[in-house]
């Protein structure tokens, strides 16, 4: 039976390992979170950081066994570095992209990954020598330090999904968290001041260390948004972290751009290049005009393009992020673009996930309109698999037409005609085409239909900026550094296999090409 004084001890000691589990997961997913964000690939980037974090923590469970005296203080200065390092990791990781050498970045990311993931390895073992060495057994000190420990775990995911990230972003949560590390302790420093040398040294080096992260957390993320202004050609006017991804507007006299996790989706002194190719020769091919679905599209504006038909029925848009669609209908500069087209009654909007949307639907569509971010991570990738575009298929009237948005030919050859194919293994017709639009490059679209498509036949009859008829035409002749036939190192030409999600072989295909720009 332990004393009332070990038992309170024991006990701070359990609620540490737990809190300090907490903060430790957080910065794990975080690390992650930031990979994803700035380097691309989520799955790649959530492999590796969790991958060093974990290896890191092997090697301070190692290291550990060397510390045999000083449980208390080393377990105080191990939270005092883990709270100023993964406080101040996301701040320094935006300034290392804006300021260093490609791909430093990376290299500073997994460094902090496993020093941090070293320190919380040595946490633990620290811990459990602690509650062991004031009387309680080892089996049992051993078994409720590592309940702590998962139970923290899981706390600290939920909290990074649900509650940090959405509402501090990155750069706030990770000196929110660092300030949670710095606060257990000083309340460890507190509460075993009687078997501390030189308290107040390490009171006033802990105070230093707090008055860091509280600087960091009322003025970092401000200064961190001019470090990811650099990142931009242009003034950001609008900065956002939703659930899903980060929105960034940004303005330079009259071109808005609107940027998805980075990526560029419309300039608007040019989207107009992009969206009548998009829109209209599918609208052309397609017999009627009744039933319109668009997946992906928040932004509005294609859905301003297909307004223009007065025989248009109805229009279903499905995108994933609510905060787009709040953005498109109540952001000044957008508005102007869309022309306030998602408020119009012919559209319904579904916060959705595609792939979800196409297996739960029962509803057939005369054209479908497949407006999606690039494919350059597994939950993007599925978009853009033979499952999914049968589930499309099978969506489609049998005299409708679905036009894809398929990356660009020129900087991403491979990947574009992969779409094709995949499109094709469906069964139905194909048509490629192609345009340059000076803000993204020449890009690609592949139409698909049921039935043969003439291009020569299709008449446009709406008003347009660019496209005309003889353009439609054009648009389908490829030179020979975008076409489809690449000769391979042994001299045979290239086939083109599916993309699957069993065999995702767009995701490097679409690394490897967009590597070098």
């Amino acid at each position: 039976m332990l004393e009332p004084k070990a038992r309170r001890q024991s006990n701070l000691i359990y609620w540490a390992s737990g809190i300090v589990s907490i903060c430790g997961i957080i910065f794990e997913v975080l690390f992650g979170a930031l990979g994803s964000y700035i380097l691309g690939d989520g799955v790649k980037q959530y492999t590796l950081t969790i991958s060093l974090f974990l290896t890191g923590m092997g090697v301070g469970a190692s290291l550990s066994e060397k510390v045999l005296k000083n449980l208390i203080i080393t377990f105080i200065y191990i939270e005092f570095f883990v709270a100023l390092i993964g406080g101040f990791s996301s701040f320094l990781m935006f300034g290392m992209t804006a300021f260093s050498p490609p791909g430093s970045d990376a290299l500073f990311l997994y460094l902090i990954t496993f020093t941090v993931g070293a320190l919380t390895g040595v946490e633990l073992p620290i811990l459990i020598r602690k509650a062991n060495s004031i009387g309680v057994s080892l089996n049992r000190s051993t078994a409720r330090v590592l309940f702590s420990d998962y139970a923290g775990g899981l706390i600290g995911g939920l909290l990074f999904v649900f509650l940090l990230r959405p509402q501090f972003g990155m750069v706030k949560t990770a000196f929110f968290v660092g300030c949670i590390n710095l606060g257990v302790a000083l309340v460890v420093l507190w509460l075993f001041r009687k078997e501390i040398k030189h308290i107040i040294v390490h009171a006033i080096i802990g105070s230093c260390i707090a008055v860091l992260l509280l600087f960091g957390l009322l003025f970092g993320e401000e200064m961190a948004f001019s470090f990811e202004q650099k990142l931009y050609k242009d003034p950001i006017i609008h900065m956002e972290e939703s659930r899903y991804q980060k929105i960034i507007i940004t303005k330079n006299q009259e071109d808005t751009r609107l940027y998805l996790n980075g990526g560029l989706q419309f300039s608007s002194i040019d989207e107009y290049r992009y969206h009548e190719l998009l829109v209209h020769p599918v609208m052309a091919h397609a017999k009627s005009h009744d039933q319109v679905l668009i997946l992906g599209g928040g932004d509005g504006i294609a859905a301003k393009e297909l307004l223009k038909y007065d025989d248009l029925g109805h229009i279903t848009l499905v995108d994933l992020d609510p905060a787009v669609i709040d953005l498109a209908n109540e952001h000044p500069d957008l508005l102007a673009l869309n022309d306030a087209s998602l408020k119009n009654d012919k559209i319904t909007v579904i916060n959705d996930d595609a792939f979800e949307y196409l297996r739960e639907s029962t509803t057939w569509f005369d054209v479908i309109i497949i407006d999606l971010p690039d494919p350059n991570d597994e939950s993007l990738n599925k978009l853009y698999t033979q499952e999914f575009y049968s589930l499309a298929r099978n969506h489609l009237l049998p005299d409708g037409a679905m036009m894809v948005q398929a990356t660009s030919p020129v900087f991403a050859r491979e990947v574009y005609w992969t779409i094709s194919k995949t499109i094709e293994t469906t069964g139905m017709y194909i048509e490629n085409f192609h345009v340059d639009v000076p803000s993204f490059g020449n890009w690609g679209f592949v139409m698909a239909s049921r039935e043969p498509i003439h291009t020569s036949t299709l008449d446009i009859t709406v008003p347009t900026r660019f496209l005309t008829n003889d353009l439609i035409e054009a648009a389908t002749v490829f030179g020979q550094d975008e076409d489809n036939h690449i000769q391979q190192a042994d001299g045979n030409a290239k086939s083109w296999e599916a993309n699957t999600l069993i065999d995702p072989i767009l995701i490097q295909l679409y690394e490897n090409a967009w590597k070098n720009y």
